[in-house]
């Protein structure tokens, strides 16, 4: 076989792995919800134990993005990412085997480590292989298959769940990772930084206690207390870590962890915000639509996931379709209009009336696949596009940190939102203002966190049935302010789409279409010190 026929397979290879990966991580963070009841019982825990299943996961696999992607451009990006997968698929088969809660979080949060590897090499990887028309494909192909997996975690979890059992929804990634080891160690090349001096330990260490200490607050706030002594000193210790990680790496330069410069292009500023201000609308809109459609609408997981395939068949079809028309269309428009189709989505859930029939939602499911699938390819590829083709890991560590962030204040923003307006909602019903105020309000948390029948255990039979009715039309009330809010966060983002996203601060590898294996430093395009392309033909700036 030729080396150039040797080389395109290899591209392949790469853009298949890597969209296994990123289904399976990413599958990860729905899947277990649906599951927690089921594990529950199996285990003989509390939900508060069990919560550190969700959270571990979560934590981990924010604070380690960022260093994940600088370690790879460092190392050699075929290399770290084989040890992610090794770790994730590890990780995997101790949770599947976890006979304690104590043993599952541990398992969970080695899951994240691996998972952020697997997120943050990635996206640089193929950055690596695909140049020019093929990389929008490619990355079109990533982030619809992304984006597929949050959307399908319902579906695969309560499949897996209620035929298997819940150990394989860990289990079915061990055989699935071998595989993809298998193929990352012969099918795929390395790239890394050739002028790479050496791992920033020092600014490694400070980000990870900073970043930790904020994404645990942001986590465990709403259950803690937001002003309590706790929460408060997580705060200060994340304040201080990012001062001090700032004074190391400013003088540091190009050896730094993060190179502060980038900071000082505009499209890396605006497809940051995006990937923060997008994840902190749609995921929580998206795990809130799941549980009004479960504990409302009263549908089984399997059965939700199923009623969700109008979004999750978009999300993908748009995703195919967005990759190939990258290089002919502006990022600005892409990701200023992607934002404006999550936010109409969000909010045409919001005002689904309270007693339709729940193909009323299927409108809002189109608009918000549409704003899904056209988003994520953009945001994956002009995350790395700002950037060297050698610090690519870096630039895709950095975004993807920025959208974990977005999704743990999302979550926690709206998660506290909505608790405290369905408690409200429910103390207002003529059963809450009955039962009184401290009562009313326990039970109103009890609905907003979908466990209606333990909320309605507490009561008379006789008052039951009004009880549920009255649960019922307070989670609707909280859902539809909560949405309304989240279509305000995507407006935002829109907004940093429009006016702070530009071709000209692109690396030129990003503008390119010289095919990899001939592919110099900087392509055709002049470039500045900064390595933005300033003329490439056929391009709009």
């Amino acid at each position: 076989m030729s080396t150039t026929a040797t080389r395109s397979s290899a591209r392949w290879w790469t853009l298949t792995v890597v969209s296994v990966a990123a289904f399976m991580l990413m599958l990860d963070i729905t899947v277990v919800n649906v599951a927690l009841p089921t594990i529950r019982r199996a285990l003989g825990t509390s939900f508060s134990d069990l919560q550190w299943a969700l959270d571990a996961y979560a934590l981990t696999l924010a604070v380690f993005l960022l260093t994940a992607g600088s370690l790879g451009d460092i190392w050699g990006r075929k290399r770290v990412f084989i040890a992610g997968f090794a770790a994730f698929s590890a990780a995997s088969l101790a949770a599947g085997l976890a006979a304690t809660s104590l043993e599952l979080d541990v398992a969970r949060a080695a899951q994240g480590v691996g998972g952020a590897i697997l997120y943050a090499v990635g996206p640089a990887l193929i950055g690596h292989e695909f140049r020019g028309r093929e990389r929008g494909i490619a990355f079109g192909v990533f982030g619809g298959i992304s984006g597929l997996a949050i959307a399908v975690g319902p579906l695969t979890g309560g499949f897996l769940t209620s035929s298997l059992g819940w150990r394989w929804i860990f289990l079915v990634n061990v055989p699935v990772g071998a595989i993809a080891v298998a193929l990352t160690w012969w099918r795929m090349r390395d790239s890394r930084d050739q002028n790479a001096r050496g791992v920033d330990w020092l600014g490694l260490v400070t980000f990870s206690v900073a970043l930790g200490s904020l994404v645990f607050a942001l986590i465990r706030g709403g259950g803690i207390g937001w002003t309590s002594p706790t929460i408060l000193t997580l705060f200060a210790v994340a304040a201080v870590g990012f001062a001090c990680f700032v004074l190391i790496e400013r003088p540091r330069g190009h050896s730094a962890m993060l190179d502060l410069s980038m900071f000082r292009n505009v499209t890396f500023n605006g497809v940051s915000a995006i990937a923060f201000f997008g994840n902190a609308a749609v995921l929580p809109a998206l795990f809130l639509e799941v549980s009004y459609v479960q504990n409302v609408r009263g549908f089984s997981a399997l059965q939700t996931g199923i009623r969700f395939l109008p979004l999750t068949l978009m999300l993908f079809v748009v995703a195919a379709a967005v990759g190939s028309v990258t290089t002919r269309v502006s990022p600005r428009l892409l990701l200023g209009t992607s934002m404006l189709f999550l936010a109409v989505g969000i909010a045409l859930f919001a005002f689904v009336g309270e007693h339709d029939a729940w193909t009323a939602l299927i409108p809002s499911m189109l608009v918000t696949g549409v704003g899904m699938g056209m988003s994520n390819p953009v945001r994956a590829a002009t995350a790395i596009g700002v950037a060297a083709p050698e610090r690519a890991g870096m630039a895709s560590g950095s975004n993807e940190t920025f959208q974990q962030v977005g999704v743990a204040v999302g979550i926690a923003a709206l998660g506290a939102f909505f608790e405290s307006r369905v408690a409200g909602a429910f103390v207002t019903t003529p059963l809450g203002t009955s039962v009184g105020g401290t009562a009313a309000r326990s039970l109103g948390k009890a609905v907003a966190a979908g466990n209606i029948g333990a909320g309605t255990s507490t009561i008379p039979a006789r008052l039951v049935g009004g009880a549920i009715r009255a649960a019922d039309h307070a989670f609707y009330i909280g859902l539809h302010d909560a949405l309304l809010v989240c279509a305000g966060i995507a407006v935002v983002g829109a907004v940093f789409g429009f006016l702070a996203i530009r071709t000209q601060d692109l690396h030129s590898s990003a503008l390119s279409a010289i095919p990899p294996e001939v592919e110099p430093d900087v392509g055709p395009a002049t470039v500045d010190s900064q390595g933005r392309g300033t003329s490439v033909t056929g391009l709009t700036r």
